[in-house]
């Protein structure tokens, strides 16, 4: 199967029904249909040729819609760029992929417009504004007939670039549709009448909820960019089922005033991952929306690796912690704990988390050498430090590299956090190593308290 026959069924099969919301556009399938033709049409009149890598630098909105959908009608590849990248990894991500066109935004239009002459291969640049729709407008009853198969590259993510330059991670569509469906394999079934509220970018995690209510004919509703406020009305009037949101706007969300009193009957999915929540959060999120809280764990390179329900997260059982694991490996996952030499582990003993996936990478985009530190032997290094126990849990105690080692003792930042954070007033915390004369490294927590928010910031 491939992403471009995937989306033309639900077109076929939910021609009428409501697809997009986003502020107040609201837009059918075919509507959608005739603008993501529109776009494909479009670029490929400029020149641009099948599997040409395409970047998109945009919020949640009406044009990434477009870019997502189609740009895999035409058989392009699409290349998310992310907002709160510095110019340099912008550049860095354009120059990698090679691509001949950039659709850019007009509040993002500034973050680029230095680069483009440096970059040879780019041709197009596309901002999304009026002259934009006209465009598509000019091109809408246009169609595309593109044979996009199986293997054909659908998407090149980059890495977050903690550790140096963006990596490429490619994906293929049958890769893709794999990460949608292992994603969404633990979650109660969706329906015509669900909606999935992308409150985060629909370029990371949040755009792996699109397809599972594509295919059912539900609504993706869009919002530009994390609010509170409006996370809560969106709940109760578009009465959302499913939603991804990393654990700091959990946070920020279970504090807010109106939790209490907003309808959220209809939420059968509160979904977390990205990185690590802390107890203090999630029986706060537990309280406000009762047991749709669920929580997972992957990367770009090996996506999804592990997922539990509320069920599972707040067990009671011998030998484990379920409310410090982040999950449990799914069933099309092998997952495996290794030690500095490569050996497995056995279960309990910490080391380095691996595993393989149907969706996992085969290579990162032209480096070779990256390639073969992460790829060993057909499995994915996370470079996560965990534990697997007795029961299935996964526990991820931190970076391998964010490790501190102090007077001889390992310590992992991520437990430190988590008992700083159940102090009452805490509401966020991160924990460094620093150097010491006496232990070699220590510990150092940066901690915000409820002193510290303003209302302006909640």
């Amino acid at each position: 199967m491939d992403v471009a026959t995937f989306l033309r069924r639900g077109i076929a099969d939910h021609a009428d029904r409501e697809a997009v919301v986003f502020e107040n556009v609201r837009l059918t399938y075919t509507q959608v249909s005739k603008r993501a033709n529109a776009l494909a049409y479009g670029l490929a009149e400029l020149g641009l040729n099948f599997q040409d890598a395409v970047a998109v630098l945009e919020d949640n909105n009406i044009p990434a819609v477009d870019a997502f959908i189609g740009l895999a009608l035409g058989g392009f590849v699409r290349v998310p760029l992310y907002a709160r990248n510095a110019s340099s990894g912008h550049e860095s991500m354009l120059s990698l992929a090679g691509c001949k066109a950039l659709l850019v935004g007009p509040d993002h239009l500034n973050e680029v417009a230095g680069l483009i002459d440096g970059l040879p291969e780019l041709k197009h640049v596309i901002v999304t504004d009026a002259n934009y729709e006209d465009w598509l407008l000019d091109n809408m009853d246009q169609s595309v007939d593109v044979k996009v198969s199986e293997s054909s590259l659908f998407a090149i993510r980059f890495t977050g670039g903690t550790t140096g330059l963006p990596k490429g991670v490619p994906a293929t569509h049958s890769q893709f549709l794999n990460q949608v469906r292992d994603w969404f394999y633990t979650f109660p079934p969706a329906t015509s009448a669900d909606a999935v509220l992308h409150a985060a970018p629909i370029t990371h995690a949040s755009g792996s909820l699109l397809l599972p209510l594509w295919a059912v004919g539900g609504r993706n509703i869009l919002m530009r960019q994390f609010d509170p406020t409006e996370v809560l009305i969106a709940f109760e009037k578009e009465q959302v089922s499913y939603v991804f949101l990393p654990p700091t706007a959990i946070n920020v969300l279970t504090r807010h005033p109106e939790v209490g009193s907003r309808d959220h009957s209809h939420l059968k999915v509160l979904m977390t991952a990205a990185a690590p929540i802390t107890e203090e959060t999630t029986l706060r999120a537990r309280a406000c929306f009762g047991d749709v809280l669920f929580q997972g764990y992957g990367l770009s390179e090996c996506f999804p690796i592990a997922m539990m329900s509320s069920n599972e997260w707040f067990a009671s059982l011998d030998g484990s912690e379920p409310m410090r694991a982040c999950g449990k490996p799914l069933p099309f996952v092998n997952l495996q704990i290794w030690n500095d030499h490569n050996e497995v582990l056995k279960r309990g003993e910490i080391g380095e988390i691996v595993a393989q996936c149907d969706g996992q990478m085969t290579t990162y985009w032209q480096s070779p050498q990256e390639t073969a530190e992460t790829l060993v032997d057909g499995w994915i290094k996370t470079g996560d430090v965990g534990r697997l126990d007795a029961n299935g849990y996964l526990y991820v105690l931190d970076r391998k590299k964010d490790l501190i080692i102090s007077g001889g003792f390992n310590l992992y930042p991520a437990e430190i956090e988590n008992v700083i954070a159940a102090i009452p007033g805490v509401v966020e915390v991160a924990v460094i190593g620093a150097p010491d004369e006496r232990w070699g490294e220590a510990p150092i927590a940066i901690v915000v308290t409820d002193d510290d928010l303003s209302s302006e910031a909640v």
